[in-house]
């Protein structure tokens, strides 16, 4: 436990939490949205810092980031809570848990550095739960990591206040921003917070202030957030804010925590989201957790031709030159990094 970043006092023993939008008003000796910051005396303070729920050794893909290092091996931590409370959450035990947690492990940041490099990861990846609210902690970690010579990814709803986030920035170099619906009313419903904006607004302080590489993806679950209109929103949107470069994963949902109800998204939904993100003019749509699909490949929006081929996290065929460009064109493509061709320790906790 320590005193929490980016808060303020309040009358009459109160705090408000000024990390996220919803800028929490805690009365004493109660908590925020996220659980895991709680006003103790009148002062704010992170209850999850070096608490480490789950580690792995992952592809790069897996977050996904699909145009950064491919092939790379991102060490992925994570801790409890989220600012978020969505229904469909398929990492509920631990976002929306707290520090009373049963199987969290304690952490510096110079151990999650160490073990990083010891597994020969080049990057760091925040994730599984929301790094947002562990803010204290990824930001410690994230600048050791930079010193060291590794990478830090996040992997996030992007729900966070502007101020804090232009202080972390600098020291990311890859995000994965979860935009959950391009319609106010399921982050209402759905997440528990009044909009989406914040998340939107996120992403282009990263792309466009910081020339931090943004992938975004967009879970697509019947009856909520597959109608063509919102995804056709949605796709000029990022052309229009992002860039028509700006890689795209549109992910089947299957049903977890309290959506149970509802089936696993038609395949052809997520094709019909593919095909409608490509006429608005994205040039890298990805189809997700539908593992042999070509919409899983990286194609050279010039010659056509795939250029990366994938199956699942896996690369299995890779026509990328060591300068960035496409084998059979010469076509400049938006990918950070070379091919890392390397297999992938597996180490889980």
């Amino acid at each position: 436990m320590r005193e929490a970043a980016w808060w303020e006092p309040l009358d009459g023993g109160r705090v408000r939490c000024r990390l996220c939008p919803l800028n929490c008003i805690i009365e004493e000796g109660h908590r925020g949205s996220c659980r895991i910051r709680k006003n103790i005396g009148g002062k704010l303070y992170t209850l999850n810092y070096g608490k480490v729920s789950a580690i792995g050794a992952d592809p790069v893909e897996k977050k996904p980031l699909f145009h950064f290092w491919p092939g790379s091996c991102a060490f992925s931590i994570a801790t409890v809570g989220c600012n978020m409370h969505c229904k469909h959450c398929q990492n509920w035990e631990i976002s929306q848990s707290d520090e009373d947690f049963p199987y969290l492990h304690d952490m510096t940041p110079e151990m999650v550095v160490a073990m990083a490099k010891r597994y020969g990861c080049e990057s760091i990846a925040y994730t599984y739960n929301e790094p947002v609210i562990w803010y204290e902690f990824v930001l410690d970690t994230a600048k050791l990591a930079r010193k060291e010579g590794l990478y830090n990814l996040m992997i996030t709803n992007g729900y966070i206040n502007e101020e804090p986030f232009r202080e972390l920035a600098p020291y990311i170099d890859a995000m994965n921003i979860d935009i959950k619906a391009f319609d106010d009313r399921f982050y209402m419903t759905i997440a528990s917070v009044p909009s989406g904006e914040p998340s939107r607004r996120t992403a282009v302080i990263a792309k466009k202030e910081f020339g931090i590489h943004v992938e975004l993806t967009y879970l697509i679950i019947p009856t909520l957030n597959d109608k063509e209109d919102e995804i056709r929103a949605f796709a000029r949107w990022v052309v229009e804010n992002l860039g028509d470069d700006t890689p795209v994963h549109f992910s089947r949902f299957f049903p977890h925590y309290k959506l149970g109800n509802l089936p696993p998204t038609p395949i052809e939904t997520v094709e019909m989201a593919y095909r409608v993100a490509r006429e608005e003019g994205l040039k890298f749509v990805y189809v997700g957790n539908v593992p042999g699909h070509e919409g899983e490949n990286t194609y050279c929006p010039s010659c056509g031709k795939p250029v990366i081929k994938r199956w699942a996290f896996e690369i299995t065929d890779y026509h990328i030159t060591p300068e960035g460009k496409c084998e059979y064109c010469g076509e400049k493509l938006p990918v950070v990094g070379t091919y890392r061709r390397k297999s992938y320790p597996g180490m889980w906790w």
